[in-house]
């Protein structure tokens, strides 16, 4: 599903990656390395949030058959309703509620379910906070947030970065439970960063 083409990136003159390429199919890619390997980074160009400066991303969603990929650069929207980047950042409306943040989000993936955004609200125990202004959660709430919507947005590519920080024992067991879904595991492309043991069937390993 995940092409990435000769790809080359680098801050203030660092290099991090030259001519890096990785084709990762339906199933979780465990994505491994240091601090500062640049995990983060590439899950951040593979969402499409930032541009490579040479080489290529595409996607090609299950069901596409022959048809050409989507990439990132020559077709952003339509490629970024079939990602999502679930990372740790804050978002950057803090006077919105998380219903309304919520709001936001499926108003940008207008094919999501509302019903199963809604029962994983309910599996993450967050009905409770859906009025209360988003700056108000901790952090396993806004954790817990971020991941309900990445598990009910229509999206062909799911990019988790460290996805169980900051939540309880039975979130981790819910959110393992969800990603090994045969179901899920056939239709998406799942790349997670982890410093631990995901838990989850690994379709590949990719050491940075």
């Amino acid at each position: 599903m995940l092409h990435i083409e000769s790809l080359d990136f680098e801050y203030a003159a660092r290099p991090l990656f030259r001519q890096l390429s990785l084709r990762l199919g339906a199933g979780i890619t465990w994505l491994r390395g240091e601090n500062g390997t640049g995990k983060t980074t590439l899950l951040k160009l593979a969402a499409g949030a930032l541009q490579p400066h040479a080489g290529t991303i595409a996607l090609a969603p299950p069901g596409s058959g022959a048809g050409p990929a989507i990439g990132s650069a020559a077709q952003p929207l339509a490629y970024r309703l079939q990602s999502y980047y679930c990372g740790g950042d804050t978002p950057e409306l803090p006077w919105l509620t998380v219903r309304e943040l919520l709001d936001l989000h499926v108003a940008l993936y207008p094919a999501t379910d509302a019903a199963l955004l809604e029962a994983e609200l309910r599996a993450f125990r967050l009905l409770i906070a859906l009025d209360q202004p988003v700056t108000t959660l901790s952090l396993g709430q806004h954790r817990k947030m971020q991941l309900s919507l990445a598990l009910a947005l229509p999206v062909a590519l799911l990019l988790i970065d460290e996805p169980f920080n900051g939540l309880d024992a039975a979130a981790v067991d819910y959110l393992r439970a969800q990603l090994a879904d045969p179901a899920r595991l056939a239709r998406q492309c799942i790349v997670l960063t982890s410093h631990v043991e995901p838990g989850v069937p690994l379709a590949q390993t990719v050491e940075l």
